[in-house]
């Protein structure tokens, strides 16, 4: 592919500019083959820590190491050309202090080709978005439910049903987008809270388990195509990847038992 030819990736400048705009497409991967159909549509993909519980059957996102995070961040990007990718950064890699995050940001960056890191955590995370962001980190940040801390919300828990939360969420999108970071991720929230964030703050908005009304949305992909026997309800499953895979999996098992397969057209002569 020639110079002129190569597909440019989307930036991290270009996400932020959508603010208001049209609505940014995003869904997790990861691995290289689903990156290559999700790059054809999504304006970023996330290789996000999730894939400790669906890749590698976790009880959370707690356990997920760094080397981990790379491995599949390398295969993202390798499988991609279009849309920026952005990788989560693990429990325990960016809460110590703003130079451990750093450390660890880089390696991450310098490793997989990323375009971006994601951290949990909003005010309490504000020093550390902006010491990354002004070494060079792009940086999104993720508020409300956030998954890390599971252990110390007493689970998965929706954010703002009580009113009187509201303003600490609100402090948290507003300190991190004041702190640099180029978009922030508002999972688990009541809709009118996050709506309310939506416009408040300079930066988009990604909802996952939020609102219409935020800048973007994004989903795990093995949710939406419907491959794990249980969803979160705010999940819409567009495909039955599950349901296909069982099939082709029996419909396999009776063949190799009754000698059907392998068959005439999958023999060597």
């Amino acid at each position: 592919m020639s110079v002129q030819n190569k597909v440019r990736r989307t930036t991290v400048p270009q996400i932020a500019a959508r603010k208001g705009g049209e609505p940014i497409v995003s869904l997790t991967s990861y691995h290289a083959h689903t990156a290559a159909i999700v790059d054809k549509y999504a304006d970023f993909i996330l290789v996000g820590d999730s894939l400790g519980m669906v890749m590698h059957g976790m009880d959370s996102t707690v356990g997920v190491p760094l080397d981990l995070m790379i491995m599949h961040g390398k295969a993202v990007v390798r499988g991609t050309e279009k849309a920026l990718i952005v990788v989560d950064m693990p429990f325990g890699t960016y809460e110590e202090s703003p130079n451990m995050a750093f450390r660890n940001a880089a390696k991450i960056m310098k490793e997989t080709g990323c375009g971006a890191v994601k951290l949990e955590g909003g005010t309490r995370m504000a020093e550390t978005i902006r010491f990354l962001t002004e070494r060079g980190i792009p940086v999104m940040a993720h508020t409300g439910l956030t998954p890390q801390s599971s252990h110390v919300m007493g689970g998965f828990k929706t954010q703002g049903r009580d009113e009187e939360t509201w303003a600490a969420h609100e402090a948290d999108a507003t300190a991190v987008a004041e702190a640099g970071a180029f978009a922030v991720v508002l999972e688990g929230m009541v809709e009118p809270l996050a709506a309310k964030i939506t416009k408040q703050i300079d930066i988009p908005t990604i909802g996952i388990g939020a609102s219409a009304d935020c800048d973007g949305q994004i989903l795990v992909l093995e949710d939406m195509l419907g491959m794990n026997p249980w969803t979160p309800k705010f999940v819409k499953v567009y495909g039955t990847l599950g349901p296909m895979i069982e099939k082709a999996v029996s419909d396999y098992t009776d063949e190799v038992k009754s000698r059907v397969f392998p068959g005439k057209d999958q023999t060597y002569n």
